[in-house]
C-alpha cells in the first residue's frame, strides 16, 4: 500500500492585517517596510490558494509544511497562519515545524505555536516541543524547529544540542523497531553545511548531518531557500539520505526572473514497502505562467 505525503513550504500567508505602530520596532520595521517595497507583490495568496487545491485533489495521505507561514510575526498572523493550516487539513492530517518568519522577533513563535498546537502535536499529546514525533501509516514524522529570533536582516536558524540529542534518540529507536518506519525529517533551514548563503544558514548544520550520519533518517524535508533542491547527506553504513528543498508555495510565477526551479510548487513523495525496506519517489507539481498548475516532472533522490 503506497503512502503519498505531500510538502509545501514558505507561504507567507498575507495580506497583513493592519499594523499599530507600537508594533514596528527593532527587526519588524525592517521587515514591514521590505513587505511594502516589494516582497507582498513576490507572494501572491491567488497562487497560493490554487496550488493547495490541487493538492488536496492528489489525494495525499499526510501534508508536511516545513515553515514561514508569518511575515513578521504580528500577532495578527496567528490566527491567518491557523486558517491557513486548516484549508490544508486537519491536525490528524497536517504537521507543520515553524521557519524563521515565524520566530520574527521574541514572542513571536510562542504565538504561533499555541494558536496553531494541533499541527505540531506530539503523538503523546504535547505540543508545541521539539523535537514530536507523529507516526502514520509506515511513516515516522520527526519535526523539528530551526527558527530562532534574529538581528535585521539576518535569516539564520539553530537546533541546540537538547533538540539535537533528542532527535538522534528517536532515530536509533526507530531504526530499531520490528517492520521499521520510514523516517522523514522535516526542517525549515537546509541542515547541511552550505545549504543556504551566509546570514541565512542553520548554524549547526555540521552537527546536524554528523547526527544523521550516527543515527540515520529516509528522507529530510525543508525550504527556507525558495527554490527546489536535491541533495544528499551520509547515513550510516555508507548509505545516503536525500534531502529536498521545496521552494515557496506563493511565489507569483513571473517572479525570480522567471526561474523554473523558484516556481510555486508542491512536491508529492510515493513511499511504499519493498522487502525489508521502502521504495520512494518524488514529483514536483506547479504553476505555470497562466496560473494552470501542472506536472513538472520527478526529483533526484539519490
Amino acid at each position: 500500500m503506497t503512502f503519498r505525503l505531500a510538502h509545501l513550504s514558505d507561504p507567507h500567508v498575507g495580506p497583513l492585517g493592519r499594523v499599530r505602530l507600537h508594533q514596528l520596532i527593532g527587526k519588524r520595521a525592517t521587515g514591514y517596510a521590505n513587505w511594502r517595497r516589494g516582497r507582498s507583490r513576490s507572494h501572491d495568496m491567488t497562487v497560493l490558494e490554487t496550488l493547495v487545491a490541487d493538492l488536496k485533489e492528489q489525494g495525499a495521505s499526510h501534508v508536511a509544511c516545513t515553515g514561514d507561514l508569518c511575515n513578521i510575526g504580528l500577532p495578527s498572523e496567528w490566527e491567518t497562519a491557523r486558517t491557513f493550516l486548516e484549508a490544508l487539513g486537519s491536525p490528524e492530517t497536517v504537521s507543520f515545524v515553524p521557519g524563521n518568519h515565524d520566530a520574527y522577533v521574541r514572542g513571536s513563535l510562542e504565538g504561533l505555536l499555541a494558536t496553531c498546537r494541533g499541527y505540531t502535536s506530539d503523538d503523546s499529546g504535547s505540543s508545541g516541543r521539539f523535537p514530536y514525533l507523529r507516526r502514520r501509516g509506515p511513516v515516522a514524522l520527526i519535526g523539528l524547529s530551526s527558527a530562532i529570533p534574529t538581528k535585521p536582516f539576518v535569516a539564520t536558524g539553530r537546533l541546540g544540542p537538547p533538540q539535537l540529542a533528542a532527535a538522534e534518540a528517536l532515530l536509533r529507536a526507530l531504526a530499531t523497531e520490528p517492520g521499521r518506519p520510514f523516517r522523514v525529517v522535516m526542517i525549515h533551514h537546509p541542515p547541511q553545511p552550505g545549504g543556504a548563503s551566509a546570514g541565512r544558514e542553520l548554524k549547526d548544520a555540521a552537527a546536524f548531518t554528523a547526527m544523521i550520519a550516527r543515527a540515520g533518517a529516509d528522507l529530510i524535508l525543508h525550504g527556507h531557500n525558495h527554490t527546489t533542491t536535491s541533495a544528499l547527506v551520509p547515513g550510516p553504513d555508507g548509505r545516503s539520505v536525500p534531502v529536498i528543498g521545496a521552494p515557496s508555495a506563493s511565489a507569483r510565477p513571473d517572479g525570480h526572473g522567471g526561474m523554473a526551479a523558484r516556481r510555486a510548487s508542491y512536491l508529492l513523495y510515493e513511499i511504499a514497502r519493498s522487502g525489508d525496506g521502502y521504495a520512494v519517489s518524488a514529483r514536483r507539481r506547479g504553476l505555470d505562467t497562466a496560473g494552470i498548475v501542472f506536472d513538472l516532472g520527478p526529483i533526484a533522490l539519490d
